[in-house]
């Protein structure tokens, strides 16, 4: 076995699953977003539609299994109450990142990925550990900290429902985004901005990163538009440039991966 007729488990049968991991690749990455509001321009999937469109050419360049990718995610506690989301409590969302990764093992897979578009860190490094202590080879990443520089590709850093998040919208699924309705967006954190790293910006010294503190005011208060950010400069363009960029680092990651612990071997975590 050597092609498969689907990417995603949920669209193969059970021997073909088994037999992927047997045969060709046991590594799966599970891509995880949350249901949250992104602006009036944006729908509230973004997050899991950037998750499974990166996954989705990740998987077709590497070979890796897609895990389903779970509708809802955690949220830092300052996204709460906003209308649009619904977050899983911290506890729900670890044990549901847990279950998953431990299931697919049965099946046959050794080593995996939590691919996130969500600031989440506060629920997917505990789950990480916490899998590590069962012995499961399990790494997880965010991919705008893992890209590291969107600079790059962009004029703002990113923060949320604007440039990057919007140009990765017009890229990967175009007919969900409205830029008739994109605008700026608010957001003043309680402490300077230059103390603060934003997601995909390379650090300096003296700075946090932005999940380290309860640095926002909620935003059902703050934010009049539910964006953070400059939403009218987002382009196809932009969106590509950082869609081929994520997919190639994570790509070459599971190179490194599968090089070193080839199909059958576990990495020896435990």
């Amino acid at each position: 076995m050597n092609e498969r007729r689907f990417l995603w488990w949920s669209e193969l049968t059970a021997p073909e699953v088994v037999g992927w991991a047997k045969d060709v690749c046991d590594l799966a990455i599970l891509p995880i977003g949350a249901t949250e509001q992104h602006g009036p321009h944006a729908p509230c999937g973004v997050d899991n539609y950037n998750a499974i469109g990166l996954a989705e050419l990740i998987a077709k360049k590497s070979g890796a299994m897609l895990l389903n990718t779970p509708m809802y995610g955690s949220h830092p506690y300052h996204h709460w109450y906003m209308p649009g989301n619904i977050p899983l409590s911290y506890e729900t969302h670890i044990g549901l990142l847990c279950d998953i990764i431990q299931g697919a093992a049965v099946s046959g897979y050794n080593k995996f990925i939590i691919l996130s578009a969500h600031g989440q860190v506060s629920t997917t490094l505990v789950a990480v550990h916490k899998l590590g202590l069962a012995g499961h080879f399990t790494l997880s990443l965010h991919w705008y900290d893992f890209l590291r520089d969107d600079k790059n590709a962009l004029v703002d850093y990113m923060w949320h429902a604007d440039e990057a998040e919007t140009s990765m919208g017009l890229y990967l699924y175009p007919k969900y985004i409205d830029m008739s309705k994109a605008s700026k967006g608010g957001g003043t954190p309680l402490v300077d901005r230059r103390f603060i790293i934003a997601p995909g910006q390379a650090p300096r010294p003296g700075m946090m990163y932005h999940f380290e503190g309860t640095f926002a005011r909620p935003e059902y208060k703050e934010l009049e538009n539910g964006i953070i950010g400059d939403a009218t400069k987002a382009t196809y363009e932009k969106g590509e440039k950082i869609v081929t960029a994520v997919v190639d680092h994570v790509s070459d990651l599971i190179g490194d991966i599968m090089e070193r612990w080839p199909v059958g071997v576990k990495p020896p975590v435990k």
